[in-house]
This record gives C-alpha cells, sequence and structure tokens, in this order.
C-alpha cells in the first residue's frame, strides 16, 4: 500500500492519562465516518508482541478488524514489524526531541502510522496516544493531523493517578504515580502540546469539565471545529448527559475502552474529599501557571 492511499484524516488526542481521552474517543466514535483506534502508540508492544484484548473484547490476533488492518498495511502483523517500530519510537519518539524533532529514522518510523491509518479505509481515524511526542512527529513529517488537547484538573488527575485500578486484560494494577510525579507529566504533556500550538500546528483545547457538563453542545463546536459539521448535525448517541456507545476497535486505553451500551455522563470529584491537603499543595504549586491558563483557578 502506498503511504498516501487514502489518507484519512488524523484526530490526535493528546494529554496526560486519566484526564478524559478515553471518554472523548468513544464519543467521537460514535460519528458517522469516524473510526476510533486507541492508543496506537501501544500497538506494537501491547497488541502484536503482547496479543491483549481489542475493545471488541477478542484478542489482538483473532480481531478480525486488526487482522485486515495488518494484512492491508504491512502484508500482515509480525513480531520483526512490531519489534522494528518499538526500535524507532526509542530513537524518535521522545518529549526531549520536541524542541528540535528532526532525526535520521522519523520519516520511517512515522511511515508506520501513516500506513496503518490508511489500511483502516475510514476517512477520519482517532489516535488517542496522548503522547505530545507522538503528536510532534505527526505533524513534523506532514500528516493530515488535527490536535485534541483534553485538559482536567490536575488535582482530580494527580488523585485518579493515585488509586489502584485493576488492568480488564489481565486483572494487574495499572500504573499508580504520586502527586508530584503526576503534577510535573501533567505540566510537561501540556506545556509540549502548547509549544506545537505556538509552532502552528492545529490544537484545539477541551476542558474534561465542560464535556461531562454539556455532552452534546461541547462534542457538537469540537466536531465542527475538526470539520465534521455533517457528521455531529445529529448526535443520536447522546442524551442530556446518557451516551449509548458501540463496540470499538481500540487497541489500548482505559479500561472504558470496553464499555458497551449505556453509560453515564458524571464527573468524578472524589478528588474534592479524598485528596489530601499535603499532596494538593504539591500539585497547586507544580502545575498552577497551565492551571491558572486552563480556568482552574482554586487552590482549595
Amino acid at each position: 500500500m502506498s503511504d498516501h492511499e487514502h489518507a484519512p484524516r488524523v484526530i490526535y488526542l493528546g494529554g496526560l492519562g486519566r484526564s478524559g481521552t478515553t471518554l472523548l474517543e468513544r464519543l467521537l466514535g460514535e460519528l458517522p465516518g469516524v473510526i476510533a483506534l486507541g492508543e496506537v502508540v501501544h500497538l506494537w508492544e501491547r497488541g502484536v508482541l503482547a496479543e491483549e484484548l481489542c475493545g471488541c473484547g477478542a484478542p489482538f490476533p483473532a480481531c478480525p478488524f486488526w487482522g485486515r488492518v495488518g494484512e492491508r498495511a504491512f502484508g500482515g502483523w509480525s513480531v520483526r514489524l512490531a519489534e522494528r517500530v518499538l526500535a524507532l519510537r526509542r530513537r524518535v519518539d521522545r518529549t526531549r526531541r520536541i524542541p528540535r524533532i528532526a532525526h535520521p529514522d522519523l520519516a520511517d518510523y512515522v511511515r508506520a502510522y501513516r500506513l496503518l491509518y490508511a489500511a483502516t479505509g475510514a476517512d477520519v481515524v482517532v489516535d488517542s496516544s496522548k503522547h505530545a511526542s507522538l503528536a510532534c512527529c505527526l505533524v513534523s513529517s506532514g500528516v493530515d493531523v488535527r490536535i485534541v488537547q483534553v485538559v482536567r484538573d490536575p488535582r482530580a488527575v494527580a488523585h485518579s493517578w493515585s488509586r489502584t485500578v485493576a488492568r480488564p486484560e489481565d486483572g494487574r494494577p495499572m500504573t499508580r504515580w504520586g502527586p508530584a510525579r503526576t503534577a510535573l507529566h501533567w505540566s510537561t504533556q501540556n506545556a509540549a502540546l502548547e509549544l506545537l500550538a505556538r509552532r502552528g500546528a492545529r490544537v484545539t483545547t477541551v476542558r474534561y469539565e465542560d464535556l461531562l457538563a454539556a455532552p452534546a453542545p461541547t462534542l457538537a463546536a469540537l466536531g465542527r471545529e475538526l470539520g465534521l459539521r455533517e457528521a455531529v448535525a445529529e448526535l443520536p448517541f447522546l442524551d442530556g448527559r446518557t451516551a449509548w456507545l458501540g463496540p470499538s476497535h481500540t487497541v489500548s486505553g482505559n479500561p472504558m475502552r470496553f464499555h458497551v451500551g449505556r453509560v453515564e455522563l458524571r464527573r468524578d470529584d472524589s478528588w474534592a474529599t479524598g485528596m489530601a491537603q499535603g499532596d494538593r499543595r504539591v500539585v497547586n504549586l507544580l502545575t498552577w501557571p497551565l492551571r491558572v491558563r486552563y480556568g482552574y483557578w482554586g487552590t482549595a
């Protein structure tokens, strides 16, 4: 397959995990002509090598959708392919390289994503890989990408990262971070996305809190901004703060990627009562410039 054959538009969801990217991705994936792929950056390790579950519930090697994509893009999935892309990622796709992303292997690395996106056959794909460094690689290589920066109150994010959550794939606990580490990552990722916007990348910011307060208006406004005006003209899967989600083929991400059926769109503000004052002070201190920029004024 040619790199540019049926090149779809790419909606890239950026930000730090636990900020609502999976929810937004699932909602966008319900729009006609849009396919949500999950965190494609992890496909090579978790899908091809570890054979973890697709969002449809099937193991990655047994999923018909991903089988077709792999065959069209690469002549089939292989350990050799996955290991090559992962080796390229380690050399190219690094946050520290964002100020000067140029690298001899950049074109080869991005080509794997170009081929994969095109092989879906979709008009629009959603990649919720989140990493600002991958977004930078795609933008720098001329991929038709629109970045959606998803932000959430950093105190809520830090509280979420501190909790124990089991991975549906194997029951093992997901990674946990302390408040200081989460705050630094929150600031780093969002600052990097701000830098991409200043360089001319097409970046739209969406707050998790706004999406949960008014799902349909927020999604419709975002769709129009992304050039999906016809797709968001009607949103039959949304009724107030209730959404109905169909099966998805997301390759990696939050456990919500497996949910099918009705879901109530409610904010999780458990941090307000469950977060220690000392932890709040740490997060407030380490995130205050961007926290204020995004409208999270309070210091309580």
